[in-house]
Parts: C-alpha cells; sequence; structure tokens
C-alpha cells in the first residue's frame, strides 16, 4: 500500500485565516437573484421576498460575505435604478449577458438580505461606464448616517441605519474586451486610484480591492497588475485574481491537479505586489481577494433568448469530480492564508454554484456543496505549518502530481484540531500517517468522508447521491494518527480536546 505522511505542531501556525476567505457572490445573472434569492411568490418567501430555504442553506454553509451586484454585470449597472419604489423604478436592458434587468432587488434588499444570512456585503462599484463620482456618491448612500444628501435619500427609502458596508471592489476584470467600458490598465489605474481615494474620503474605515487581470492566461496579465498597483498601491487594500477551471478533455487526473496552477498563480501575484511595495519602498502591504474562483463549463453553450428575464443561465449541474477540485482550490487558497485574504465561490445560488433551486419549488444542495461547507465551518482559526511527503503521479498536463493534498487547521483556542485531505489518486488507497507531536488531550470526534461515488455522479432536485458520510475513525494514539485514505476521495478529520 502506498503510504503518505505529515508532521504538525500546534505552535507552528502559519497564518491567521481571516474568516472572508469562505465568501461567495451573487450576481444579477440567470436565476442568481430573481429565482435564487428572490422570489415573492415562492411557498417559503419571507415578508421581504426573500427565499427562507435558500437562507437556511446559506447558513449551512456559513459564508461570511457576499460580493455583489456583480461580475460582468456590475460595469453596466446604474446603482440608483435599484433603490426607492420599486414601482419607479425601471427595467433596462442589461448588455453583459443579453437579459431584462427589472431592478426588483437593489442595494437596499441585498443588504437586507445578507443580515438575515448571516454575511456581510462586498461591494462593487461600476468603473466600466461610470466613475469615482458615482462610487463615492453610493458609499455615502450606504454609510454615511444622515444629514447629507445621499445619506438622507437612503433613509427616505425606509432604511434609517446607514449599512456600513466595509469591503468595496473598484469594478470587474477590467482588462477584458468583453467588459463594459474596457480600459487600458492606465486607464483603470488612475481611475480606480482616484476612485478609492475618495471613496475612503467619504468614509474612511472601508477597505477597497482594486481589479486584477480577469485570467492568468489573458496577454494582458502581469504586466497589468504591476501598471495598476504602480498607481494605486497606497490606496488599496486588495488585488484580485480570478479563475475558472474544467473538463472539457474529460481527464480526471490532469483535472484533479489543476489546483497546482491556482497555487502557481497566486505565488506569481504575491511577487508582482511585492515588486511594487519594494519599488516605491512602502510599509503599505497589498493582499490578495481571490474573488471568482469554481469549476466553471458544464452549462456554456446553453441557449438563452435575447431580453429575457432571469432566465435559466450558466446553471452548471455539478459532478464529484467537480466536488474534488473544489476542496482542492479551497485547500490552495488555505495555503496562502497569509496573503489571501478574501475568496469567493462564484457563484452562490442557481449560476454555478452550490446551491441550485426551482422556481416555486424545491432547494437543494449540488456536489461541491459539501467541501465548502466543512472548510468553511471547521476550518477556522489558524493554519498550521505542515509539509505532507507523498507518492505521486504524473498526468497529461502536470508531472509530480502529489496523491495527498492536505492541511490541518486548529482553532483560536487551540481546542480544535481539524485535518482536511484529499486522495487525487484514482485507484490505489494511501495509508496517511499524521504525527501529533506537541499536542496533548485529544480524541478524534469525527471522519468525515466522500468517496466511492462515480466519478460523473450528479446531485438533483430529485435526489442527492453523491454528500457526505461518517467513516470509520482512524487510529490512533494519542500522538499518531494512521488514516486510509480512499481513491478519489474528501476527508475531514476532526479532533478535540478531552474535557
Amino acid at each position: 500500500m502506498k503510504k503518505a505522511k505529515m508532521s504538525l505542531v500546534s505552535e507552528f501556525t502559519s497564518a491567521k485565516i481571516d474568516e472572508r476567505i469562505y465568501g461567495s457572490f451573487i450576481e444579477h445573472l440567470g436565476r442568481a437573484v430573481y429565482g435564487g434569492i428572490y422570489e415573492p411568490d415562492h411557498p417559503t418567501a419571507d415578508e421581504d421576498g426573500f427565499r427562507t430555504d435558500v437562507i437556511e442553506k446559506v447558513k449551512k454553509l456559513n459564508v461570511p460575505v457576499v460580493r455583489y451586484p456583480g461580475g460582468n454585470f456590475v460595469s453596466g449597472y446604474i446603482w440608483e435604478d435599484g433603490v426607492g419604489p420599486k414601482e419607479l423604478r425601471p427595467k433596462k436592458l442589461e448588455l453583459a449577458w443579453g437579459v431584462t434587468e427589472p431592478n426588483l432587488f437593489g442595494t437596499n434588499e441585498f443588504a437586507k438580505w445578507c443580515k438575515k444570512a448571516n454575511s456581510q456585503p462586498m461591494m462593487a462599484v461600476n468603473l466600466g461606464l461610470r466613475g469615482p463620482e458615482e462610487a463615492r456618491n453610493l458609499v455615502e448612500y450606504c454609510n454615511h448616517k444622515s444629514g447629507s444628501y445621499w445619506s438622507d435619500l437612503r433613509r427616505s427609502h425606509g432604511y434609517e441605519d446607514p449599512h456600513n458596508i466595509k469591503l468595496w471592489c473598484l469594478g470587474n476584470e477590467m482588462d477584458g474586451d468583453w467588459q463594459i467600458g474596457h480600459k487600458t490598465a492606465y486607464e483603470y489605474g488612475r481611475t480606480a486610484a482616484e476612485a478609492s481615494k475618495i471613496m475612503k474620503w467619504t468614509d474612511n474605515s472601508i477597505e477597497t480591492v482594486l481589479c486584477g487581470s480577469a485570467s492568468r492566461d489573458m496577454a494582458t496579465f502581469g504586466d497589468w497588475e504591476a501598471t495598476t498597483l504602480d498607481l494605486a498601491y497606497d490606496k488599496v487594500d486588495y488585488l484580485s485574481l480570478h479563475i475558472y477551471f474544467d473538463n472539457r478533455a474529460n481527464d480526471t487526473p490532469s483535472f484533479l491537479a489543476k489546483s497546482m496552477k491556482m497555487d502557481e498563480f497566486i505565488s506569481s501575484v504575491v511577487c508582482i505586489c511585492d515588486y511594487i511595495k519594494a519599488k516605491k519602498r512602502s510599509k503599505h502591504t497589498v493582499n490578495l481577494s481571490f474573488d471568482e474562483w469554481n469549476v466553471w463549463y458544464h452549462s456554456n453553450g446553453v441557449h438563452v433568448d435575447k431580453w429575457s428575464t432571469a432566465p435559466h443561465q450558466l446553471e452548471d449541474i455539478y459532478n464529484f469530480e467537480d466536488a474534488l477540485l473544489v476542496a482542492l482550490m479551497l485547500m490552495t487558497l488555505l495555503k496562502h492564508a497569509d496573503r489571501v485574504k478574501i475568496g469567493c465561490l462564484a457563484q452562490l445560488v442557481n449560476v454555478i454554484a452550490p446551491i441550485m433551486t426551482e422556481n416555486g419549488g424545491a432547494c437543494w444542495e449540488q456536489t461541491i456543496f459539501y467541501p465548502f461547507m466543512h472548510l468553511s465551518n471547521y476550518g477556522r482559526g489558524y493554519t498550521l505549518e505542515s509539509r505532507v511527503i507523498s507518492p505521486k503521479h504524473d498526468t497529461k498536463e502536470f508531472t509530480d502530481v502529489p496523491d495527498i493534498e492536505s492541511i490541518a487547521t486548529i482553532s483560536e483556542d487551540k481546542e480544535n484540531l481539524t485535518i482536511f485531505a484529499v486522495n487525487r489518486n484514482m485507484e490505489e488507497d494511501v495509508l496517511f500517517d499524521v504525527s501529533l507531536l506537541d499536542f496533548e488531550n485529544l480524541q478524534v470526534l469525527e471522519h468525515i468522508e466522500m468517496s466511492g461515488f462515480d466519478i460523473k455522479a450528479e446531485n438533483s432536485a430529485i435526489a442527492t447521491p453523491v454528500k457526505p458520510f461518517k467513516a470509520e475513525n482512524p487510529d490512533f494514539d494519542g500522538k499518531n494518527l494512521t488514516v486510509n485514505l480512499k481513491p478519489l476521495s474528501w476527508n475531514v478529520i476532526r479532533l478535540a480536546k478531552k474535557k
């Protein structure tokens, strides 16, 4: 049998985990809003039209922050269209996705929904068709208490107290020629710098996210980050990264190795950030916001009627191999928790999402729901320094791919230890030995596992066969833990101090 091992020391923490790394994303796209989080005629809808069945599943995921309203949508969005009396709000052609936007759900509704979902808004501003003036007006509308035009306008709309939104995205994917208001790096960098400056003058408690390149594969990647950071470095707090993976080649071993690309991507962007920091001799550190990431390809090419409202659009139905890669991607973010402070699984409901709904009907959990839920709920506190020694294999696209990827987290009070692990090997078990060198008085609470499913198995509104189960607890003598990791498996091993 193949073997792998890892050693852990409780005092050797590598990074404090910012809970916002477990964020997600709601865009005005497809049925994410209308039919997703907002459906006034649904049997579970509350007094605000929010689907409570969706809210309950969002709470299960324990999502601390949700990015809104886009995405590509935001670059053409007039935020004023989405506030005030609903009967007076205009219907508009939404050019990013080729649909009609009814504007029945906007800034205030989203802020209210976040409170009910135990989350915080991560608000994006339009730097495509609009600029710094409109961005700072939105900050004033959302965050200023009273006594100014925009704050009093919010109060007249029925929201006496400010929303106090603390995290703001400066546009979206502005180097993409598909983007409304597409800009050069210099054009965007100057606009973003001025927007961030006056937004922070309006409310000095907020943080801002500068748009990185839309993709690592863009011709502009690297130069875009360096140029925009050079122009805006000391005025922003985070730089964004986006990545999506697919398995169009139907090559599962290479597909599951793609998290290695994500790892390289993060390291590359950190280098660029730190180069600009050194160049400017700055004491300020720009960290990373990985505010779009997921598997995305199943629904591409599905026809959508032009100018329809809330069509079935980009509704990927995920399988078991997708769940394994999502687990690997989120573990990759955790491995870089010293610099990745924010992450947004794109998206949350219906559109490439862990939660799916039927209009007027059921709400159900996709395969990717479960590893995200496990990591979000049990992967809090600190990441532990660890080196996993694992057998390796080659694929058509990658060499030296570790069979075992693993990371461990410890709670802030040092009472709870969680080990997360994926066995990428498609055929063989791997015996995983974990040495807990200085831990004392621990006991195994449970071993949660996802394994044994057909790699193409899916969940649906009718049945959810792909879900976690409790496995036999690993052997543990107080210092050494040994667990058999099955082929193509997701594993969560929870330990806690004995009471």
